[in-house]
């Protein structure tokens, strides 16, 4: 496929040749989050065309922003993961993630959240100065989606999946975003249903206090 181009000797103009391309920085979004398996990439984008797929990664592959290795184990599969280059693009990715939360609302008709993308944005909306001598354990269930959140005195690790033993464990959909975005408070997130919580309501403040978009 003949890459697009804007005829521009510019950094920008570069980077959007690269990455521009419809699904690019969604694809480096995920991987992101860690290496994945081609199977694993279309299962957290369902709505991508398998040949779209199959050629965003061989066109970041090009650019030395993915390169693909063999699992470490006996018949292992063919795992694609970020290159340096590739992880270069975390702070603009985090950036464009925190920019377009602000413009969020409520979920359009089939639009979907999945774990990767959830990772991705409690890693982007963290707040490391808010979180100094904080110590505490979140799971969090988003319908379908469950990921879970550990803080450290100021340190995030961020994963998919469930956390046996976690301090709080928040449920909650879409509305979420209002808890975090500082346009409800936590007692009224819980008065009103917006989200349910097993564990210290003082930790649910900590959380929005936290994560903030």
């Amino acid at each position: 496929m003949t890459r697009r181009t804007y005829g521009q000797f510019c950094g920008l103009v570069r980077a959007l040749e690269i990455v521009g391309e419809r699904w690019a920085l969604v694809i480096v979004r995920d991987l992101l989050v860690g290496p994945r398996r081609y199977t694993d990439l279309k299962r957290g984008l369902p709505r991508i065309p398998t040949n779209i797929l199959a050629n965003r990664l061989r066109d970041l592959e090009e650019a030395g922003v993915v390169r693909r290795r063999l699992e470490e184990r006996p018949g292992g599969a063919v795992v694609y993961e970020l290159t340096e280059r590739g992880q270069g693009l975390e702070r603009s990715v985090m950036e464009l993630g925190k920019w377009g939360a602000q413009l969020l609302t409520e979920p359009g008709p089939g639009e979907i959240i999945t774990e990767d993308s959830m990772v991705m944005a409690l890693r982007t909306i963290f707040r490391p100065q808010a979180a100094r001598g904080v110590t505490a354990s979140y799971e969090l269930r988003l319908g379908a989606v469950t990921l879970h959140a550990q803080i450290q005195k100021g340190r995030l690790e961020v994963a998919g999946g469930p956390l046996p033993g976690a301090d709080l464990v928040i449920t909650a959909g879409p509305q979420l975003r209002e808890l975090l975005a500082g346009e409800i408070t936590p007692a009224q997130a819980l008065r009103r249903g917006v989200v349910r919580i097993e564990g210290p309501r003082r930790l649910l403040s900590t959380f929005a206090e936290v994560f903030r978009i």
